[in-house]
């Protein structure tokens, strides 16, 4: 049955609400999660690597021993958010890994960095694919790629405004009588715990207590939710609506293998672009201040924020296809170990300027189909488990990165090894796409509305 004017007038308002009220606090947090678990980036080639005698393998083995304890309390970490509530469990990961990020201000040796970053793992456990789900169970199908592409972009904002606000942080060397690098980590850490607290009272966990939608906007939200709940569980096969089992689902782990490489890509690119950008000088012959390099930093970050835009608008517009993700994963598979061999800052810069557009383009596209293949109980464990994957590359990235580099001098193998598994990654999802297509069951316009039929 066709959706009347009225109800298109209630699901535009409610689409709408949702998308300017949840969206960009959730994404302000987000924000605040990426420059916290990213600031030793900013730190490393400004004072912190120096004053603490890193290696570039110790920097990247302090960088990724993050993931370690983030890996261990990812699926426990979602599934206490989908017992407990997002609400509470959203704003308790958040004051606590701003503690953690807190104490980064007077850490004094390389052990003291090893330990803070993996506790700052444990503290942070669960919160994207906690903000994944939350999203993700607010919104119909349909409207769910769009939403979570707003809410991505937060991240490589998080570089264009975080990367110039570090280095202003960094300048300010000697401000409590702590060094520009102390400085930074002081002033990261701060907002996380405010915003944590402003969460507890913010948020609402479903559409049922939100004060802020009319009383129709709820009704439509929790009839459309729970209709697309019942068609997926009765659409699978039984296995998939239970947790356990939905570990051992072969969709699922190709999901995972796929995000491995994206995830590879970027934080070998988030980690140690401040550290190439800073090697620019004995390179090319050129000087840049701590503030200039924040923003070269910064620019490969602007355009992949408009890139991943358009490219998820696309997406929402069409249906998300399986290019939508192998196109992306492949020119980044090229073009980041092209950058390497550029003969100019400008070049150099341009290029990973395309690396980050195929990044940022194909993660939000990504997440939106997890969530149409599971449900309930089984949709917080397949999301968390892609995500803990995943994040088995924000380990091994940085520090495969780093202990490479010092094997080999320079950064060109490590590139190539990331255009590596980004190749994977595009591989996987053209054969995933293939069958998908083959078996009738790829993303369209018309398969997304049938997810979640209006009345």
């Amino acid at each position: 049955m066709h959706a009347t004017k009225r109800e298109q007038s209630v699901e535009r308002s409610a689409i709408r609400k949702v998308a300017t009220r949840l969206v960009p606090f959730v994404a302000l947090m987000f924000f605040i999660n990426f420059l916290d678990r990213t600031a030793i980036s900013f730190a490393g080639p400004n004072g912190m690597t120096r004053d603490l005698g890193l290696t570039a393998a110790q920097f990247g083995f302090a960088a990724g021993i993050f993931f370690i304890g983030y890996i261990f309390l990812e699926i426990p970490s979602n599934l206490a958010l989908h017992k407990f509530g997002a609400r509470r469990w959203l704003a308790r990961i958040m004051v606590t890994w701003g503690i953690v990020s807190l104490l980064f201000t007077w850490v004094s040796s390389v052990p003291g960095l090893y330990s803070l970053r993996f506790l700052l793992g444990v503290a942070e456990a669960g919160f994207f694919p906690g903000a994944i789900l939350f999203l993700s169970t607010w919104v119909p199908a349909r409207h769910r790629s769009h939403v979570l592409a707003l809410f991505y972009l937060a991240q490589p904002l998080t570089i264009v405004i975080g990367a110039p606000f570090a280095a202003l942080l960094i300048e300010a060397h000697g401000l409590f009588g702590l060094e520009g690098w102390r400085v930074m980590f002081l002033g990261v850490a701060l907002p996380a715990i405010v915003i944590g607290l402003i969460a507890w009272f913010y948020l609402a966990d479903r559409p049922a207590q939100a004060a802020w939608l009319t009383k129709a906007e709820r009704d439509w939200l929790d009839a459309e939710l729970k209709a697309e709940e019942r068609s997926k569980i009765e659409g699978q096969t039984p296995h998939v609506s239970r947790a356990g089992l939905a570990l051992r689902d072969g969709r699922v782990w190709k999901f995972a293998l796929i995000y491995f490489g994206l995830i590879y890509g970027l934080y070998a690119l988030a980690f140690f672009l401040p550290t190439i950008v800073a090697g620019f000088e004995g390179r090319f012959g050129t000087h840049f201040n701590v503030f200039q390099k924040g923003l070269i930093t910064a620019i490969p970050y602007l355009p992949a924020a408009v890139a991943l835009y358009l490219w998820s608008r696309d997406a929402t517009r069409r249906g998300v296809r399986s290019w939508h993700i192998a196109i992306p994963s492949l020119t980044g598979a090229l073009s980041i170990p092209a950058a390497l061999y550029m003969q100019s800052t400008a070049a150099s810069v341009a290029v990973v300027t395309i690396t980050a557009c195929a990044i940022f383009s194909a993660l939000p596209t990504f997440w939106a189909l997890p969530a149409r293949h599971l449900s309930g109980a089984a949709a917080a464990a397949g999301i968390a488990l892609i995500n803990t994957v995943g994040n088995l590359a924000g380990f091994v990235a940085p520090y495969v990165t780093g202990a490479v580099k010092d094997a080999t001098g320079s950064y060109q193998a490590p590139m190539f090894i990331v255009g590596a598994l980004m190749l994977l990654s595009a591989l996987l999802a053209s054969v995933g796409g293939a069958r998908a297509a083959a078996s009738g069951d790829e993303a369209s316009p018309a398969g997304l509305a049938a997810e979640a039929p209006t009345k």
